[in-house]
């Protein structure tokens, strides 16, 4: 037995019978010739989701660019681009089918292009915010993070410090102490960063500091230095993300995404 993939596997399979088959039939000619070592408890599966994943008759999220099979109507498989035995003509795929892939690309990436878009409009709605209002939303962010007693600082005694909290590692609480700049276009540097660690260090186990801008390539190098209190930074894009996962002022409206799965149903009643 050599030591190929499972796709060589599979190829060599087709070589040698010369037809059409079905993932048992697939899987039963790898055992019998020793082609492919399983080391899985459910060896068959592992030829499905491989014929599955590489089959230019099927497309889903997890579906490989690489397309090595094409899926008949009969539910067994075959190599793409090579002639059916016995036929002049290779199986084609039907209008609807090409139709169908191509509109399932482009549902992706029009999903892509609205994502940037919807993220980019949040981002400029943050802008919006007074800078009050911005440290009172950070402040529910870290809540949403998992952050316990979470106090904004008075601006008049803030001391270089818009915030605290506690987050739990393991058994112990870490004190953290956060800082928020709403700008624009203005990017946060490395001695704002220096700054904010000053006023921590010797109180603080960690900082976080938030804005709606970005931070600059010496701001992001110096946000870890040993021996010095860790900065952890978020920029305006990544505080978005946050709010994408944690549902935080986002909600979400499923739109279903219908795959073919038929070779499933035809193969698992073998």
């Amino acid at each position: 037995m050599n030591n190929q993939t499972i796709n060589d596997a599979i190829i060599e399979v087709f070589k040698r019978e010369e037809k059409p088959l079905r993932v048992k039939d697939i899987f039963l000619r790898i055992i019998e010739d020793k082609l492919y070592e399983f080391n899985t408890s459910t060896p068959e599966h592992v030829v499905r989701t491989a014929l599955r994943r590489h089959s230019d008759s099927l497309n889903f999220p997890s579906s490989s660019s690489k397309k090595l099979y094409t899926t008949l109507p009969d539910g067994t498989y075959w190599l793409k681009g090579k002639k059916l035995p016995n036929e002049k003509n290779n199986n084609k795929e039907s209008k609807e089918d090409i139709g169908l892939k191509s509109n399932f690309n482009e549902l992706k990436e029009l999903h892509n292009k609205y994502t940037h878009i919807f993220k980019q409009s949040i981002l400029n709605q943050l802008k919006l915010l007074t800078p009050d209002a911005f440290e009172s939303f950070c402040k529910q962010l870290l809540i949403a993070f998992g952050f316990k007693n979470v106090v904004v600082t008075p601006s008049k005694r803030d001391k270089g410090i818009d915030g605290y909290g506690e987050l739990k590692i393991g058994l112990a609480y870490m004190k953290v102490a956060f800082q928020c700049k709403r700008w624009n276009d203005r990017t946060i540097g490395r001695p704002r960063l220096n700054q904010f660690r000053g006023d921590i260090q010797g109180s603080f186990q960690q900082g976080i500091y938030f804005t709606t801008s970005k931070f600059t390539k010496e701001a992001k190098a110096s946000s870890f230095q040993q021996g010095a209190v860790p900065i952890i930074l978020i920029d305006g894009l990544g505080i978005v993300d946050i709010m994408i996962e944690k549902r935080l002022g986002i909600e979400v409206e499923e739109l279903p995404i219908y795959t073919n799965a038929i070779d499933l149903v035809i193969n698992g009643s073998e």
